[in-house]
């Protein structure tokens, strides 16, 4: 069944009128939730064995003010669900339930809420952090056969935007781009970064520069990354492109892959959006270990003064 969206607006069109509130992490609230998530599919498996805990993570955050809800769609592909013994056919119907779960969070809040379908980048499905890496030795048109499938089946379920998310390399983000044309929904796309270069080690000038005069890009920006790399991205992102930028960093704290957990502080800042917001943010919210707390901090810091 297909979610029809509830949106009275685009949500181009909102981004071109005021600043709207992104959720946060959605597997560490699905962990605080209880959820393990031990399992290559990470929050995708909860799709088959817990649809209701990812919809309760999602209206979380639209409690907390998020305006834009991501799906639990990152790093689900059909490549693996068929290592789980679920053959496309149900695979579809698993992508378009990723849409229709954050659909009823929408739904279900005080205010519009636009649904955006999460394509994260071929390294996700590996499960391997090479998301992190990029340079997987594909070359651009086997990484747009990879993705195609998965982006078509996510659009046939209606969400309002496509978010091409955690890009590490600028040859991703290209088939990622191929990828989209004539599914007929918006796209985002946010580049995983290190410093001033993407993961791969393009620079951001030419790696936003893939989406200038691209209409069906609506914005371009930064995820999953250290917070204090995100306002002079969002300002590179604004000056090449004219595009709206969307910005989500992670929570400062770095992902140990051996002991399998999270080390260091937490450095991220609600008070920090108001910089973004000065250089071309106009979609704001919080990547890894950013919960339902800290994207109601970024509300509130984006919330005009009272009196």
């Amino acid at each position: 069944m297909t979610s029809t969206p509830s949106s009275t607006r685009s949500l181009a069109e909102a981004l071109g009128a005021e600043v709207l509130v992104l959720d946060g992490g959605l597997s560490n609230q699905l962990q605080a939730q209880g959820c393990d998530l031990s399992d290559e599919l990470w929050s995708a498996r909860l799709l088959v064995d817990g649809p209701e805990q990812i919809e309760a993570a999602h209206a979380a955050y639209a409690r907390a003010g998020a305006q834009v809800l991501i799906t639990s769609s990152y790093q689900a592909a059909f490549e693996g669900f068929a290592r789980r013994g679920i053959d496309r056919a149900e695979a579809e119907r698993l992508f378009a339930r990723s849409v229709e779960l954050a659909r009823a969070a929408a739904d279900g809040a005080a205010r519009q809420v636009w649904v955006a379908g999460s394509v994260g980048p071929y390294g996700a499905v590996l499960a391997d952090g090479s998301e992190y890496r990029g340079r997987y030795g594909l070359t651009v048109r086997e990484l747009e056969r990879f993705h195609r499938p998965r982006i078509e089946a996510i659009a046939a379920a209606g969400p309002d935007v496509l978010a091409l998310e955690t890009v590490p390399d600028a040859e991703e983000a290209e088939a990622l781009l191929r990828a989209v044309e004539g599914c007929e929904v918006p796209v985002w796309l946010s580049y995983t970064i290190a410093g001033d270069r993407t993961r791969a080690g393009q620079g951001l000038e030419e790696a936003f520069a893939l989406a200038v005069g691209n209409d069906q890009v609506i914005a371009v920006g930064v995820n999953c990354c250290e917070p204090g790399d995100a306002a002079g991205a969002v300002e590179v992102a604004a000056a090449t492109t004219g595009k709206p930028v969307v910005v989500y960093p992670n929570s400062g704290e770095e992902w140990d892959a051996q002991a399998r957990a999270w080390r260091g502080a937490v450095s991220f800042d609600p008070d920090s959006v108001r910089d973004w917001q000065a250089a071309g943010a106009r979609l704001i919210g919080g990547c890894c270990r950013v919960g339902p707390e800290g994207i109601g901090a970024v509300a509130g810091a984006l919330a005009p003064p009272k009196g």
